[in-house]
């Protein structure tokens, strides 16, 4: 074996390594309660349930990405909710974090190697790879490797989606949903948009079932 084949053998387990890094995916743990009609000319309209929000561009930017949603299902977006025969009320938030200490296994000589590998059970929907499992609620950092003994201090955000859809004719709920997720950074620009493909993923799902729905990240360019 040349050097160069030699130095690309020892080169390769780390660039994987890299590369699944970089792949890491979004996991939310959603809940829904539904009777949802099965669309036959029904029509929507998102509004915000924090006034506050409801004028924003932000809300506007989140509330295009449920209607886009909606309108893969066969919902047809009205213009306002007085045209709609459904509305569509969405909040979203991240909390201020909190502190985590992670206390990483790592390896003793002579005792050799220790460390925990958590295992799911993937399947293919729309697009990404997801998992319908619920496994308990998520914490990112059971999913670290593993190396020298090493004591860190993170913060840990909890995020969460909440949607609800009404008749318009007499407020009657037909669908109720959360998805929430917790991460290492509370930027609601890439935090929201992975919690409404989450909320939508199988939509309109089995009523009182909670479910674990991993989102890979979207490609770049």
């Amino acid at each position: 074996m040349t050097m160069g084949n030699r130095i690309l053998a020892l080169l390769t387990p780390l660039l994987l390594l890299a590369a699944a890094a970089c792949t890491t995916p979004f996991r939310a743990d959603v809940a829904r309660f539904q009777e949802m009609p099965a669309p036959s000319g029904e029509s929507f309209y998102v509004q915000s349930a924090d006034p506050e929000k409801a004028s924003g561009l932000e809300f506007a930017t989140y509330a295009n990405l449920v209607s886009a949603e909606l309108s893969q299902y066969g919902y047809r977006p009205a213009a306002t909710a007085g045209e709609a025969t459904l509305v569509v009320t969405m909040d979203y938030s991240v909390d201020t974090g909190r502190d985590r200490v992670v206390t990483s296994p790592g390896f003793h000589r002579p005792y050799g190697w220790g460390g925990y590998s958590p295992f799911y059970s993937p399947y293919y929907s729309r697009l990404r790879w997801r998992s319908p499992f619920y496994y308990g609620w998520y914490d990112p950092f059971f999913d670290s490797g593993f190396g020298y003994d090493d004591v860190r201090v993170y913060t840990l955000y909890t995020s969460e989606l909440d949607l609800r859809i009404s008749r318009t004719s007499n407020g009657e709920p037909v669908f109720e949903g959360r998805a929430r997720a917790r991460s290492r950074n509370d930027n609601l620009t890439e935090i929201v948009p992975n919690l409404v493909e989450a909320m939508f993923t199988g939509f309109p799902g089995n009523s009182g079932e909670e479910v674990r729905i991993m989102v890979m990240p979207r490609e770049e360019g």
